[in-house]
């Protein structure tokens, strides 16, 4: 195969190819003019951050079968995200401390992943203010991560400037998908 190079943001979160495809003798074929380089062996990792209540996760994740993606995604049990840090490093009397327990021990994998993720997917649901989303949109902007948010039209005054650090604002799952499906395939939807 021929390997295929693209910019996300003007940094390589994978190896990069500047030189000739060892395979082919030629220059690698390129939709931008440098960047990141992969092949059918190269699956892109995906990060599902934000809203845990419902199943967009599920609907992506099913949507996206036979696209060569991973999926990550911060813990999603309700519960046990609150209490890891005191369940594991022990019990504290201020519910402050209590939640920042929880939040420092959760920033590990969410660092981790966001940092390893080619796409952030960022989704802001319509019943609580979600203000870990928020921060993840931005560290995955700042890190120059290729950002697609998703929310209903309700919050788009709301989200305008998270909104504007994203590549792609989606308003449903399936629009996640076609968005994957089209930037690893060229394949529009229908």
């Amino acid at each position: 195969t021929i390997p295929i190079t693209l910019r996300f943001n003007g940094a390589c979160t994978r190896p990069c190819a500047d030189s000739r495809s060892e395979n082919e003798g030629s220059a690698p074929v390129s939709n931008q003019e440098s960047g990141r380089q992969f092949s059918d062996d190269t699956p892109w990792t995906v990060y599902l951050s934000g809203e845990i209540h419902t199943d967009w996760r599920d609907q992506i994740i099913q949507g996206a079968q036979g696209l060569d993606v991973s999926f990550d995604s911060p813990v999603t049990d309700h519960a046990a995200s609150d209490d890891c840090g005191v369940e594991i490093l022990g019990a504290e009397p201020d519910k402050f401390w209590h939640d920042r327990k929880g939040a420092m021990v959760n920033a590990i994998r969410t660092r981790k992943g966001i940092a390893d993720a080619d796409v952030v997917v960022v989704r802001f649901g319509d019943q609580y203010k979600q203000w870990n989303a928020a921060f993840d949109a931005g560290q995955a902007a700042a890190l120059g991560k290729s950002l697609i948010i998703l929310h209903g039209p309700d919050h788009a005054h709301a989200l305008k400037e998270v909104d504007a650090a994203a590549l792609a604002v989606a308003q449903e799952p399936h629009q996640v998908v076609d968005i994957l499906r089209y930037v690893l395939t060229g394949k529009l939807p229908g």
